[in-house]
C-alpha cells in the first residue's frame, strides 16, 4: 500500500525510476497524475533523458501497431495467419493515443512535435508471398480494428503510394502490398523530454544524469537502498518502490536486486545498424514505413523495413535493420556486460538457447561479415535505384531479447516482459520490440502489479478513467468502442 513518505530525508523518495527513456517517463507521468503529491527520483547514467533506445535513430520501432509488421500475424499450419499479437498490439498503441489525447487536451502535449501521420505499408515479392500476404490482408480487414487497410497488386497503384519503391522495378516482378493511411511515426525520444519537461517545470521529478546505480538491496519490507554514482561522487538514497527501466542494463539491475523472480533470466544482446539518407531529394519521394518478410532463416527481429523517420525534427530515409552482435547490454555500455550476467542460476538456460538456436548465430555473425555492397544489395530490393553515395551506415540501439528459464528448459523471447517482486515494490521491465510504441500499456501493468490496492481505489479509478475513458473495458471485443476511442484520438492527427 503506498503511504506518502514522510519529510525529514532529502535522500528519501517514494518512487525512484532508475533509467531515463520513454518507459520510465510514462510511468512518471502516470503516477503523478494518479499520486500528485509523490516525490519521485528518476537515474540517467548518460548527460540527457532519451539518448538510448527511445531515441528515434536507435529506435527499431517508431510507431507499432500491427498494421504493417508482417512477423505479428505468422502463418500458421492450416494455412491462415494468427492475428492474435496483431490485435493485442494495436490495442496497445490505441491506448497511446488516448493517452496522448488526454495529455493534449490538459495542454500538456503537443502531438506536433513528436507525432507525425505517415501510411504503414506492407510489401512483399514472389508467388507464395503475395499469397501470404492476401491472406493476411483477408482475415485482418474483416476486424474493425484493420477495417481500413487497402490490397493492391496493380503496378500503377502501387507507384501511386510508394513512388521510389516502385522506380526501376522489372515489370514482370510479382508484387502486392497493403496498406493502412492512419499509420504513424513518433519520436519517442523528444516525447521522453517533453513527459519530463512538464514534470520538473511542476516540481513532481527531480532527474539525476551522469548517475548510476552501482547497487540496489532491500533493508526492510517497506524500503530499498540504492548506491549511486555519479559525477559528485557516491551518494546513497531510499525509497518505497523502485523500477527498473534501463532498457538493456534493466538486467544487470535485476540481478543485483536478488529478488527470487530474478533467477529465472539470462540475456542475449543484438546490436543493429541503419542506413540512413537525409538527401531532401529522395526524402520527399518517399512517405510511408515500408515493411517486407525477413529472408529465409533470419529472425523476426531483423524484419526489413524502409521508413520515413523525423530525427531531430528532420524527415530522413531509414532502411534496415542489419544485425549484429555485441557483449554490451546498451549502446553505451561495457564489453563485460554479458559475461558479468552469467551466473550459476542463468548458465544452463543460456547454454541451451544458443545450442537451440545456432541458426540465429550463424545469422548474426553472417551480418557481421556484411560488405557494402552486400548491404546495398539488400536496400536494392526496396529500391532499386538506390545509389551507396546517397546512404551512410549508423549504428542503431541495443537491444538484450529475453532468455527465461522454463520447465522446458531455456527459452529464447523476442518481445516484453515486466518482472516484479512478490512484495510489489520492485518492477523491471525486460526485452524489446514492441517496446515504446506500447509503453502506455505496459506501465499500466506494472501499476496493476505493483498498485493492485490503489487502481482498485475509486479514487484512482475515477482519475484513471479520465485519462482512459475506456478503462475497464476491451476494444478488440466491442467494434464501437475501438471507433468511440479512435474518433476521440484522431484530433491529434489533425494536430500533426
Amino acid at each position: 500500500m503506498y503511504v506518502k513518505e514522510v519529510v525529514g530525508s532529502e535522500n528519501r523518495y517514494d518512487v525512484i525510476l532508475v533509467g531515463a527513456g520513454i518507459m520510465s517517463s510514462t510511468l512518471a507521468v502516470l503516477l503523478h497524475e494518479l499520486e500528485p503529491d509523490m516525490r519521485i527520483l528518476m537515474i540517467e547514467r548518460l548527460e540527457a533523458p532519451g539518448l538510448e533506445s527511445s531515441a528515434a535513430a536507435n529506435n527499431a520501432g517508431t510507431g507499432h501497431a500491427a498494421n504493417c509488421e508482417l512477423n505479428y500475424t505468422p502463418l500458421t499450419s492450416n494455412g491462415l495467419v494468427n492475428t492474435k499479437k496483431a490485435l493485442s498490439i494495436n490495442k496497445a498503441f490505441e491506448r497511446s493515443l488516448e493517452f496522448w489525447a488526454s495529455l493534449t487536451e490538459a495542454g500538456v502535449l503537443n502531438p506536433k512535435e513528436f507525432l507525425h501521420l505517415v501510411p504503414h505499408i506492407s510489401l512483399v515479392w514472389g508467388e507464395d508471398e503475395v499469397a501470404f500476404l492476401r491472406q493476411r490482408y483477408r482475415q485482418l480487414s474483416s476486424l474493425e480494428a484493420f477495417s481500413s487497410m487497402e490490397w493492391s497488386n496493380d503496378s500503377t497503384e502501387l507507384r501511386d503510394w510508394m513512388p521510389l519503391v516502385m522506380e526501376g522495378r522489372q515489370p514482370s516482378q510479382k508484387l502486392a502490398a497493403t496498406r493502412i493511411k492512419r499509420g504513424m511515426d513518433i519520436d519517442f525520444g523528444f516525447l521522453t523530454v517533453e513527459y519530463l519537461k512538464t514534470l520538473q517545470a511542476n516540481g513532481a521529478l527531480e532527474l539525476q544524469l551522469n548517475t548510476e546505480v552501482v547497487n540496489l538491496k532491500q533493508i526492510n519490507t517497506k524500503a530499498w537502498q540504492l548506491d549511486l554514482q555519479g559525477l559528485n561522487g557516491t551518494q546513497q538514497v531510499e525509497t518505497q518502490f523502485v523500477f527498473l527501466g534501463a532498457g538493456g542494463g534493466a538486467l544487470s539491475l535485476l540481478q543485483k536486486s536478488s529478488i527470487p523472480e530474478s533467477l529465472v533470466y539470462g540475456g542475449f544482446p543484438v546490436s543493429g545498424q541503419w542506413l540512413v539518407c537525409s538527401d531532401c531529394a529522395l526524402t520527399e519521394q518517399h512517405h510511408a514505413k515500408v515493411y517486407g518478410k525477413a529472408r529465409v532463416g533470419a529472425p523476426p527481429m531483423s524484419v526489413p523495413h524502409l521508413d520515413s523517420r523525423w530525427i531531430n525534427g528532420e524527415r530522413s530515409l531509414l532502411f534496415g535493420p542489419y544485425a549484429g552482435f555485441t557483449t554490451k547490454f546498451l549502446k553505451e555500455g561495457s564489453g563485460l556486460d554479458l559475461f558479468r550476467s552469467v551466473r550459476i542460476n542463468n548458465f544452463s538456460s543460456m547454454f541451451q538457447v544458443g545450442w537451440r538456436n545456432f541458426d540465429l548465430v550463424k545469422y548474426l555473425f553472417s551480418q557481421l561479415r556484411l560488405s557494402e555492397a552486400d548491404r546495398l544489395d539488400a536496400l536494392k530490393d526496396f529500391l532499386p535505384n538506390a545509389k551507396e553515395k546517397d546512404w551512410r551506415l549508423v549504428v542503431a540501439g541495443q537491444r538484450v531479447q529475453i532468455i527465461k528459464r522454463t520447465s522446458e528448459g531455456g527459452c529464447l523471447q523476442m518481445g516484453t516482459e515486466v518482472v516484479s517482486s512478490a512484495d510489489g515494490t520492485l518492477a523491471a521491465l525486460l526485452g524489446a520490440s514492441p517496446g515504446a510504441s506500447t509503453a502506455v500499456t505496459i506501465m499500466l501493468e506494472v501499476l496493476e502489479r505493483c498498485w493492485g490496492e490503489q487502481m482498485q481505489s475509486d479514487r484512482w479509478q475515477k482519475k484513471l478513467e479520465g485519462l482512459f475513458p475506456s478503462f475497464g473495458q476491451e476494444p478488440n471485443f466491442s467494434d464501437s468502442l475501438l471507433i468511440e476511442m479512435r474518433q476521440r484520438s484522431d484530433f491529434l492527427l489533425d494536430l500533426a
